[in-house]
């Protein structure tokens, strides 16, 4: 139980509750007892004249009548300085039998004077345990001390009643306690047991579940808030990982693939050699110029795959002034050089200068331009536009080719994927090119999409932010 949560609770309102209640009993108690002594020896003080006239001596200062303040069973008593009782008289009511009680007088007499008697508690006999007892040395009855004492059995009886009743009261109340507390820790440790219960569901696999109450308005609430936000991200990552995986399988299986080919047709030209391309002049030049042919384009695709392995890797770029007019520029014009027989145009507003790396981004542009040159027909115009609009660099390149459907729209910036798989290597590419775009841009903060050109074709376009900003 002291292992729960619960029983700590418990345990811990049970024992607060227990303290208050000694306390508060111990102070009841006292606080009683003091107000019945302070009652008995007012009787006391007050009865000093009754005393006096009981033993046989004058009624001095107007004093009440003999007995009448004080209560039956009190004891008068006239003592001598050895000890010896002299006179004693028990007060009773009319008709009853006095007392035969009788406080037990203690050697030697307390330091008491006429004017201020000694007020002192003693242990009585004849059934009565105790007496409140005032003693005074009193000159009328040649220096015999005088004693009255009133029996305390009244104010014991008193007393015991008060903690039997105490004991009663304190009783119900730590049951009721307990009672009301075990309810009260039961509801409010009811979300959490079923946030256990939804823990459970989660350690077995299950991401989905969220915890319940979720709201700002409670602790518990605000709890399963932060416990839902971070289920969220750990589900996130989950998928973020098992997406990574799934990329890094598919990407590690085509990257065989790819590589594969060109290996192959070098083993094959390198046998045809061994075997004697020798002694044919034509088969020993094809046989090297394919080898050196497919080792370039081997070459092309392996400096592809760790320029996006450096990008995944979140390796820094260049962050310098980078003027993208001049890398278009540049781009049609060695496009033109290539396809001399396309219109190729390019509209920009004037210099748009954005931070980055220089490099990296004639590498963007250069694929863009390229993708366009290889997928369209040989007299299909390319536009080459540069604007600016919020602070963002736009920079686009549509074709007005066949277009792309929207299922190769989806995934055409994954790496080896190629929207026209009937296509060759050797014309069409491995599929890196838009992936290194998209890497690229990413890596700069900005982003790149593609749509349908109006009219036919395709459209990339990249946002970039302007240097600046």
């Amino acid at each position: 139980m002291l292992q729960s949560l619960r029983g700590r609770l418990i345990i811990g309102v049970i024992s607060l509750v227990v303290v208050g209640l000694v306390i508060s009993d111990i102070a009841t108690y006292a606080a009683l007892r003091n107000s019945l002594i302070s009652q008995l020896d007012d009787q006391l003080k007050t009865g000093h004249n009754a005393a006096i006239s009981g033993l046989g001596g004058p009624n001095e200062g107007g004093g009440p009548p003999s007995g009448s303040s004080l209560p039956a069973g009190t004891v008068i008593e006239l003592v001598s300085p050895t000890g010896t009782v002299l006179i004693a008289k028990s007060l009773a009511f009319p008709g009853s039998t006095p007392s035969t009680a009788a406080p037990v007088i203690p050697q030697p007499f307390p330091a008491a004077t006429e004017k201020s008697p000694a007020i002192v508690t003693l242990t009585g006999t004849g059934g009565v345990p105790q007496f409140r007892t005032a003693m005074w040395p009193e000159d009328f009855f040649q220096g015999n001390e005088v004693v009255l004492a009133i029996p305390m059995t009244a104010m014991l009886s008193t007393l015991n009643q008060l903690i039997q009743l105490e004991a009663l009261i304190s009783l119900g109340v730590v049951v009721a306690t307990a009672i009301i507390a075990l309810l009260i820790i039961r509801l409010g440790l009811r979300p959490l047991e079923k946030m256990g219960a939804v823990a459970q569901d989660i350690a077995a696999g299950d991401l989905s579940r969220r915890v319940e109450p979720a709201t700002g308005k409670t602790e518990i609430g605000r709890l399963g808030l932060a416990l839902n936000g971070m289920l969220s991200q750990i589900e996130s990552a989950f998928a973020e990982r098992t997406a990574s995986n799934s990329r890094l399988r598919r990407f590690v299986a085509d990257a065989s693939h790819e590589l594969r080919t060109p290996l192959t047709s070098i083993r094959g030209y390198s046998e045809m050699l061994r075997r004697g391309a020798a002694e044919s002049p034509a088969d020993a030049d094809l046989a090297r110029r394919r080898i050196e042919e497919e080792s370039i384009r081997m070459t092309g695709l392996v400096d592809d795959m760790l320029v996006l392995a450096r990008l995944d890797q979140g390796r820094p770029l260049d962050q310098e002034p980078v003027d993208l007019q001049a890398i278009a520029t540049d781009a049609v014009a060695d496009a033109r050089a290539v396809a001399p027989q396309r219109e190729i145009k390019l509209v920009s507003p004037g210099p748009v200068v954005v931070n980055g790396d220089d490099t990296r981004l004639r590498q963007v542009l250069g694929n863009l331009v390229r993708n366009a040159l290889v997928h369209t027909p040989s007299q299909t115009p390319i536009d080459v536009k540069l604007s600016t609009e919020d602070s963002i660099a736009r920079l686009s390149v549509a074709d007005h080719g066949p277009g792309l459907p929207a299922e190769d729209a989806d995934r055409i910036f994954e790496p080896f994927y190629r929207a026209d798989p009937s296509r060759s290597r050797d014309s069409g590419g491995a599929g890196l090119g838009l992936s290194i775009v998209s890497a690229v841009v990413t890596a700069h903060g900005g982003r790149v999409s593609v749509h349908q050109t109006e009219g036919g074709g395709a459209t990339f376009e990249v946002h970039l932010p302007l240097a600046g900003t």
